[in-house]
């Protein structure tokens, strides 16, 4: 398959890189910023040799490399700061992800989009809305990197494997989003089994800030080998046609009784993209939580709607 990233920062870099070592096919790696995306392609290429990969990565700044992709990752847009929240990220990054897409649209018509721009559900509607695509074909990387950071810290608590760890976790892609200890299993067991309730409280909260986290020791910039390893478990889903089930931002109409918005929740991910929504058997106070959640992304859908119409 052909995967066109854009965006050659951090995340497309180290993503760009995982995709090549794993072999999952052609990789174009775009960064309007002229051999940024050139340099890091030609480096990838030369340690072809030594890693045993055939090179089959193209560095560019034109769009039009981008034609007939399968899959195209949005990475593009202003990092988080410091004491900056996603939400505060929306202004800046909308007007690149409606210019991004604009052209995926024009050049790669046919292509599942996934992405990674934040605030996520945010850009993800916006994605949504602009491409005008079928919603089983624009995905949002959310859950996949708050249940990779959730599995870790459970690693770390309970002194297992991470391999026997499947996280749960839905809800906005912000310090809202709903951590399901009931639902996450360790070597099948539920974590509420296995943990008290302030040892989960403390998993909960650290998984809600881990970004905020890394951003902080970082000081500059943001997380990006974990977040690179939650677009990688998507694409490889898809290349496979693993069929994973895996907590994703996803357009919503009528799921979990909530509609018209993109929110974390559980889908199958296959060839063609989002296979089924699986409804989990969320008791009234989760259920309660996940409405909250999505209630903070709707409250400013309208302002994405108006920014859209202005522009076009």
């Amino acid at each position: 398959m052909k995967i066109g990233i854009v965006g050659a920062g951090n995340v497309g870099g180290t993503l760009a890189m995982r995709v090549l070592e794993k072999g999952l096919g052609e990789i174009v790696l775009l960064d309007v910023v002229k051999g940024v995306a050139q340099g890091k392609a030609l480096d990838m290429n030369e340690a072809g040799p030594v890693i045993g990969y055939e090179p089959r990565i193209l560095g560019t700044d034109d769009y039009e490399a981008l034609k007939a992709a399968d899959i195209v990752v949005v990475t593009a847009g202003f990092p988080r700061t410091p004491g900056m929240s996603r939400e505060e990220l929306l202004e800046k990054n909308l007007d690149i992800v409606y210019g991004v897409t604009r052209k995926i649209v024009s050049i790669a018509p046919d292509a599942i989009i996934i992405v990674v721009t934040n605030p996520l559900d945010l850009m993800t509607y916006a994605v949504n809305k602009i491409s005008g695509f079928p919603r089983e074909r624009v995905i949002g990387m959310g859950g996949a990197l708050d249940g990779t950071r959730l599995a870790y810290f459970i690693s770390e608590k309970l002194n297992v494997s991470v391999k026997d760890i499947n996280p749960m976790v839905i809800g906005a892609h912000s310090d809202s989003m709903v951590v399901l200890p009931k639902f996450t299993t360790v070597s099948g067991k539920p974590l509420p089994e296995l943990l008290g309730w302030d040892d989960m409280e403390k998993l909960v909260e650290r998984t809600k800030h881990g970004g905020a986290e890394v951003v902080k020791l970082l000081k500059k910039g943001s997380s990006f080998y974990a977040s690179s390893a939650g677009i990688f478990k998507i694409i490889e889903s898809i290349v496979r046609d693993k069929k994973d089930v895996l907590p994703c931002s996803f357009f919503l109409n009528g799921e979990y009784g909530i509609k018209g918005i993109c929110i974390g929740v559980p889908i199958r991910i296959g060839r063609d993209g989002v296979k089924e929504v699986i409804e989990l058997n969320l008791d009234n106070k989760e259920g309660e939580v996940l409405r909250s959640s999505a209630k903070i992304i709707e409250d400013k859908i309208r302002d994405i709607d108006a920014k859209i119409k202005n522009k076009g």
